[in-house]
This record gives structure tokens, C-alpha cells and sequence, in this order.
């Protein structure tokens, strides 16, 4: 049997003929750039995480880049982060010129430690970017607590988590900007990159518009510098259709999720957290493994798909040696860049399937 980390044919074959007609109708209107179905999917988008504001942007990193922009983070300001998420969160932070500065992480759900973040304050700390980890939300009241008390931004990262919840509110809806990623990978994914910025704040969320069209205010009229970043009018469109069945998939991945923490036995394996009160979606199924390198060798010889997320904590990579962290600053983070295995979660799993990645597991010793 072999059974992949993630089968989009499962997501995206059943919706074709429906995907065929609004591609149809983009093709007939031919407004590629800002057509109809950009504002159309905006509005969703909003109403979907509970905010007043969406814009669409060309990627996720791209969201979360403009983001820090609109907040007028600059050379020089510091922005607290984790050091275990993909590389964008941090790789936007240097973008704009600032400093990334590390907090580790929650053993347990992977996300910052808002018990943490207080004592990486400093006068130059401008804003913080929570991670809502692998589908689910990082412990929101603290860390607002903590910016509203030294005046910082709180940008959410929930590239990976649209639709999850906190405490009855969605992702997205309590920072003052949250970033949406819909690469292909994504719960919500479109057929390219793209990406959104949610608000509730109308002077960021109108910063974000202007900026994301070079800073134009009027064309050809620049109030301020941006870039081009634009949500393509095609991945809008297809984002518009399959935004109905969000709901569906993120109801299919947690019963497929739960399905494994009631089944799996194995004291080597530990299953995700789930905290009372939170909703997790599940965009991974993400366990920690003693002795990780076997089981990945099982698994690829089982053909069961696999992936490790992440391999080696953000403040480790080369690329930020001048931060001048070294090996053994976040214990926690580097420890789960260790033993933190993905397996597969996708709505479309059988029971067969899911049953035979069980038995390997919890056969694994």
C-alpha cells in the first residue's frame, strides 16, 4: 500500500466542472489582475475569520512582508518571533530591514511561550508575530495582554491555520493584521501561491491595499514605496469555489486526527496536543518520535508519505548567523526540530489506509 504525506486528487478532482466555470468566466472578462473575483473572495475571506478587512496578496510570505510594512516596521526595530516555523515568518522580518529575536516555543503545541516573550522586550521591540502552529492557535489572551501593555503590533501568522479557533474566536481575528497562506499544500489551497492579509484596523488594512500595488494610491500616482503583489484574478477564482467546502475538509482532517489519538498506543509516540477550548484544523498531524530516523526508514519503505517539519530551528540557519544564537539557546525548539514527524491527515484517507499507518506505528519499536 502506499499512501502519500498529502493526495490533492482527493481535494481538487471532485470540484472540476465547477472549477471550469468560473475559469470560463474568467476567460470571457479576461481582467486577469483585480478582477471581480479578487473583491468577491476578499469579502469571504473576511466574513470567514470574523474581520472586517481581506486583501489578497501574491503569497503568504508576501502577507506577512506587507503586514509588517503597514505597521511601519523598519531598519532597526526588533520583532519577537519563534524560532520553529518555516522560514518566511523570520525571512519577512529581515526582509523590511528588523531584527528577528527568538522566543522558544511550548513543548506541547509547538507554539510560542507567551510566558516568554515579556522578558525578550526591549526598546526597540515594535511587534510580535504569533505562529499558529500546524493548525493550531498559539494562547492569543496572554500575548495581547503583553503587547497592548508595551504598545507593539501583534501580526498573526496563520498561514497554516485558517479556521482554527481560540477560545470561540477564528485565526486572524484578535492580532491587529493576520497573514493567510493558500499555497497548494494548505487546507485552503489555490493552484499557484497566493495569499491574504486580514484586518479589523481600516488605516492598516488600507495601507496593505496601497502597498501591494507598488504604494499607488491612484495609478501612477505612488504615496508610498510597496511592491507588486497582487492575488491573481485565476487563483481567486478558484479560491472562491472551494472555500465552500472548508468547512468539510477541516471537519474530515479532524475526524481522521482523532481517529489516530484514539488508536495510536505506541509510549515512543506522542500524538498532538489539543488544549481545552482550541479548535485544531490539522493543515499537519504532526507526533514527536524517540528515534525518528528509523521510523521515517519504516515509513518510506512501507510507502507511507512522511515529512519533518522543521528540521533545524530559524535561528540556527545559516542565513541568520549575525543574530549570534547558538546551539542549545531554545532547548525546546531545537528538541522538537528532532523528533517532530508529519504523517498523513488529508481528507480522502480510508480507514484501511489510516488502520495500516497505525499498525506500523504502533509496531514500531
Amino acid at each position: 500500500m502506499r499512501i502519500p504525506l498529502l493526495d490533492l486528487h482527493c481535494q481538487n478532482d471532485p470540484l472540476k466542472e465547477r472549477i471550469d466555470i468560473v475559469l470560463e468566466k474568467l476567460f470571457e472578462h479576461q481582467k486577469f489582475i483585480l478582477g471581480p473575483e479578487v473583491g468577491e473572495l476578499e469579502k469571504k475571506i473576511a466574513e470567514y475569520c470574523n474581520s472586517v478587512y481581506a486583501i489578497g496578496v501574491a503569497s503568504g510570505s508576501d502577507a506577512l512582508f506587507l503586514s509588517l510594512l503597514a505597521c511601519g516596521i523598519r531598519a532597526g526595530d526588533e520583532v519577537i518571533t519563534t524560532p520553529f516555523t518555516f522560514f518566511a515568518t523570520a525571512g519577512a522580518i529581515e526582509r523590511v530591514g528588523a531584527i528577528p529575536v527568538f522566543v522558544d516555543i511550548d513543548p506541547r503545541t509547538f507554539n510560542i511561550n507567551h510566558d516568554e516573550i515579556e522578558r525578550s522586550i526591549s526598546e526597540s521591540t515594535k511587534a510580535i508575530i504569533p505562529v499558529h502552529l500546524f493548525g493550531l492557535m498559539c494562547d492569543m489572551d496572554p500575548i495581547m495582554m503583553v503587547a497592548q501593555k508595551y504598545n507593539l503590533f501583534v501580526i498573526e501568522d496563520a498561514a497554516q491555520s485558517i479556521g482554527s479557533l481560540y477560545k470561540g474566536k477564528k485565526a486572524c481575528s484578535i492580532g491587529d493584521l493576520g497573514c493567510v497562506s493558500f499555497f497548494p499544500s494548505k487546507n485552503l489551497g489555490c493552484f499557484g501561491d497566493g495569499g491574504m492579509v486580514v484586518a479589523n484596523n481600516k488605516e492598516l488594512a488600507d495601507k496593505v491595499r496601497i502597498l501591494r500595488t507598488h504604494g499607488a494610491v491612484d495609478r501612477y500616482f505612488h504615496k508610498e514605496v510597496g511592491i507588486n503583489s497582487r492575488l491573481d484574478t485565476l487563483q481567486a477564482a478558484i479560491l472562491g469555489v472551494k472555500l465552500d467546502f472548508l468547512e468539510k475538509w477541516h471537519e474530515t482532517r479532524i475526524e481522521n486526527a482523532n481517529y489516530y489519538n484514539a488508536s495510536i498506543k505506541n509510549p515512543m509516540i506522542t500524538t498532538p496536543f489539543l488544549p481545552e477550548g482550541y479548535r485544531h484544523i490539522y493543515n499537519q498531524y504532526t507526533l514527536r518520535v524517540k528515534n525518528r530516523e528509523k521510523l521515517v526508514n519504516i515509513l518510506n519503505k512501507e510507502g507511507i508519505g512522511n515529512c519533518i517539519y522543521y528540521p533545524l530551528s530559524l535561528h540556527l540557519q545559516p542565513c541568520f548567523h549575525e543574530l549570534e544564537y547558538q546551539e542549545g539557546d531554545f532547548p525546546i525548539s531545537e528538541q522538537a526540530s528532532k523528533e517532530c514527524l508529519s504523517i498523513p491527515v488529508f481528507p480522502g484517507l480510508t480507514i484501511e489506509q489510516k488502520n495500516y499507518i497505525i499498525d506500523i506505528l504502533n509496531n514500531f519499536s
